[in-house]
Order: C-alpha cells, then structure tokens, then sequence
C-alpha cells in the first residue's frame, strides 16, 4: 500500500509551486490521478503551467481574485480562500485523486483566514491514507511544518529581479 505523504514547498525563495508542478508531470506521466487547487491565483489566470494541464488533462481550479498585496476587499479574498478549501475538503475526501497540490494554501494559512489548527484536524480525519497531499507558499505554520511528512524550504540566494530582470513567460508564468 502506498503511503500519502504531506508534502510542505516553503520558504522565501523561488520554486515552491514550481516544484509541486514538477512532482505533477513526474506522477502525470505514472498515469497517477491529479487535481491542483490554487488558492490566491485568479480564476481568469492563463499562466503557463495551466495551459500545459489543459493540454495533459490535469485538473486544475484557480480560486483567488489575484495577489493578495493588491487586494482591494479583503474580506471577498480570505471568502474565496475558504471557498478554495471548501473544494479542497470535498477533492480530498472523494478518493478520486493520487495527488492533490493546493498552490499557495500557507498565506490562507498565515492571514488567519483558514484556521490551520482546525485544517490539521479535519485532514487527520478525512484525508486517504494513500493520498500525497502538496502543500506550497511561504511562511507555512510550524503546526503544518510538525505535522507534514516532508517540508522543504526554498531560500532566496540571487534573484535576477534585483537586476532588473522582469518575470519571463516559461520561466516564472
């Protein structure tokens, strides 16, 4: 029997979601069953690695309203977060999945709007013994960090931004 890990992408630097896609496409090519559940990317979002899902039939849900910094009400933004964990409950709880990533779950996390106390809990009840769990975003709480199976931290060393180097299709979008 397989063991569902808890995996937790973290930290400052670069590639948290980057790699959870790559962990897609290595299980996508295994024939494994996938969904992606992003949390603070708009739904009208068309970045690349949502253009390749379409392409491999991976599921994938964009639930944000945009960059949370540039929110304009708050309020609706932590809504739609707990909408997105709402659909992240019934996903997992379906046992239709073999990986299930929720992209930049950790600031619902961080801005309080999903308790992550209350999400540990309802995870340890509901969530299939067999199910990897992919967790990304900054500043994941030490409970999630205790509670996850593997936890990676990505730490910013050089960015080509403090260059001046603009965000490039293929490579950060």
């Amino acid at each position: 029997m397989r063991h569902g890990l808890v995996i937790v992408n973290t930290g400052n630097g670069k590639g948290k979601s980057t790699a959870a896609f790559g962990t897609l496409l290595r299980a996508w090519g295994r024939g494994m069953r996938l969904c992606v559940i992003q949390f603070i990317k708009a739904e009208t979002s068309n970045y690349g690695e949502i253009q390749a899902a379409r392409k491999l039939g991976i599921e994938w849900h964009s639930r944000g309203d945009g960059f949370t910094w540039l929110s304009k009400d708050l309020d609706k933004t932590a809504a739609r977060a707990r909408e997105a964990w709402a659909l992240a409950q019934e996903k997992i709880a379906s046992n239709a999945y073999d990986i299930i990533v929720l992209d930049e779950m950790t600031y619902a996390l961080k801005y309080g709007w999903i308790d992550v106390n209350e999400m540990i809990a309802w995870l340890r009840e509901h969530k299939p013994p067999e199910l990897h769990l992919i967790i990304t975003g900054r500043d994941a709480p030490d409970a999630l960090i205790e509670y996850a199976d593997l936890v990676t931290e990505m730490r910013e060393i050089k960015h080509p931004y403090a260059r001046g180097i603009k965000a490039q299709p293929g490579i950060e979008f």
